[in-house]
């Protein structure tokens, strides 16, 4: 991943608005929900909301698909996890500061390009 790619996406979860919604799609898995489900549990006008979608669609984290009349958003996982794995690529550089097992360790072996969760 180019920092150029991780930094859009830190970006887009810098705003509290946005970072709520994309918690909220983690929450509900590969299925997502529709936009008037979201709108609704996150009490968010659809001008507002679309234009959050829209910015973590942008930044690659968020997936949009048609189902019927709606439109469902879902978590990027595959993106989630070639981001968790640029942060923590030399995580302890192989050292002995990171404690086995721990979380550290195991988000730097992130498989990427992964799409669920």
């Amino acid at each position: 991943m180019e920092a150029t790619t991780a930094l859009d996406r830190l970006a887009a979860l810098a705003q509290e608005t946005r970072l709520a919604l994309f918690r909220l799609l983690v929450q509900q898995g590969p299925e997502g929900l529709a936009a008037g489900e979201i709108g609704a549990t996150l009490a968010v006008p659809a001008p507002t909301l679309s234009f959050h979608l829209a910015q973590l669609e942008r930044a690659g984290l968020v997936l949009s698909r048609r189902a019927g009349r709606s439109i469902r958003y879902s978590t990027n996982f595959g993106a989630v996890e070639e981001l968790l794995a640029y942060l923590y690529e030399n995580c302890c550089q192989g050292g002995t500061t990171c404690p086995p097992g721990g979380a550290l360790v195991t988000l730097s072996g992130v498989r990427k390009g992964k799409n669920t969760p």
